[in-house]
């Protein structure tokens, strides 16, 4: 759920790893910064004015996949899921958090 803050706003943001559990954590970076992430839900602070950019990706010292970018827009609610990619190259996912609807 996104919720103003002052001049921000939060989205809620899962970010699922692979099913085997190995690799890299994930890296997010919002309207290019980047931020510390782990797996797991948490809620991502944006500009509360317009839309963010954010691009979620793993890196595993040699390469960077699992990439995904999506526009976090003012006035969106529903919470999102990143799932990385079972192998170390290829697209990651984003969609709606099931029961979001």
């Amino acid at each position: 759920m996104i919720e103003r803050t002052g001049t921000t706003r939060r989205f809620q943001l899962t970010l699922r790893k692979p099913w085997h559990g190995l690799g890299p954590k994930p890296t997010v970076v919002v309207n290019g910064v980047g931020q510390p992430a782990q797996w797991g839900t948490r809620n991502w602070k944006v500009p509360g004015d317009g839309a963010a950019v954010v691009t979620i990706f793993l890196f595993n010292r040699l390469w960077k996949f699992g990439e995904v970018e999506f526009v976090a827009e003012p006035g969106a609610s529903a919470p999102l899921v990143y799932s990385a990619p079972w192998l170390p190259f290829g697209p990651g996912k984003i969609r709606s958090a099931p029961g979001s609807d």
